[in-house]
């Protein structure tokens, strides 16, 4: 069993979300643990051993957030991911091996919010998962300082930072919480280039350290695919060669 048997005493942080959390992995040992973890900090649990029943119970239970182990049978972890995303935006902590590079960077490119490598301590996934959930459920304006309206614009899109919509025109394009932040960050920077470091203390907090470094990258990538955006000619999402990201000028001045 993967897991790493830590020590520590419950939260006294009042529960962020009534919804459940789903956890899955074909370990019902992992499965038990995590969830006398979760439950001991106020979270109500419900479990899945395959991909199969996962997405099963992902439609029919709502949770706020999916632990996600990627080696499952029936369906493994990155198709139940591309399927949760084809019409869902729930927060997704995966759960892979330590020494798998690629496979955390295709998790996230698949839509995993964040990852927590095997072996792992059951009380660190906790706090991830509390830290997930505390960004989907905070003001997107408070990613930025200046991101002080409820509705910003970026060319011919329309964020509204209070319902989490980002519209063209009629069209709702459907962001994850963490695209959607990254986006927020971008056009409420008015124009100024962001390092990898600021965006992604902006969008994951500075008590977050375990990282990839790509993972900015990652986010840009799908979050230009969402917007129909082109790298090369951006007309949401530019590159700072050297620097980082930053909103793209309004369409006359570019």
């Amino acid at each position: 069993m993967n897991v790493l048997m830590p020590t520590s005493q419950p939260s006294a942080e009042p529960v962020i979300t009534t919804r459940p959390i789903l956890v899955v992995d074909d370990d019902r040992k992992i499965v038990a643990l995590v969830r006398a973890y979760l439950e001991r900090e106020g979270f109500t649990v419900i479990t899945a051993y395959d991909g199969r029943e996962a997405l099963r119970q992902a439609r029919a239970a709502d949770p706020a957030l999916i632990v996600l182990d990627l080696m499952l049978p029936e369906i493994d972890g990155f198709e139940v991911m591309r399927l949760l995303r084809a019409d869902s935006d729930v927060p997704v902590l995966m759960l892979t091996a330590r020494s798998s590079l690629p496979e955390r960077i295709i998790g996230l490119e698949k839509g995993a919010d964040d990852y927590l490598p095997k072996p792992f301590s059951p009380a660190e996934l906790v706090v991830r998962v509390k830290a997930v959930l505390r960004r989907v459920n905070q003001p997107a304006t408070a990613t930025v300082e200046t991101a002080t309206a409820t509705t910003l614009t970026q060319n011919d899109l329309n964020i509204d930072t209070e319902r989490y919509e980002v519209r063209r025109g009629d069209e709702l394009i459907p962001l994850t919480p963490v695209e959607f932040k990254l986006l927020v960050t971008l056009v409420a920077a008015d124009g100024r280039a962001l390092t990898r470091d600021q965006l992604l203390d902006a969008v994951y907090g500075s008590d977050d350290g375990d990282v990839l470094d790509r993972t900015i990258d990652v986010h840009v990538g799908r979050l230009r695919e969402k917007l129909g955006d082109d790298a090369e000619r951006p007309r949401y999402v530019m590159t700072v060669r050297g620097v980082g990201y930053r909103a793209a000028p309004p369409l006359e001045e570019a």
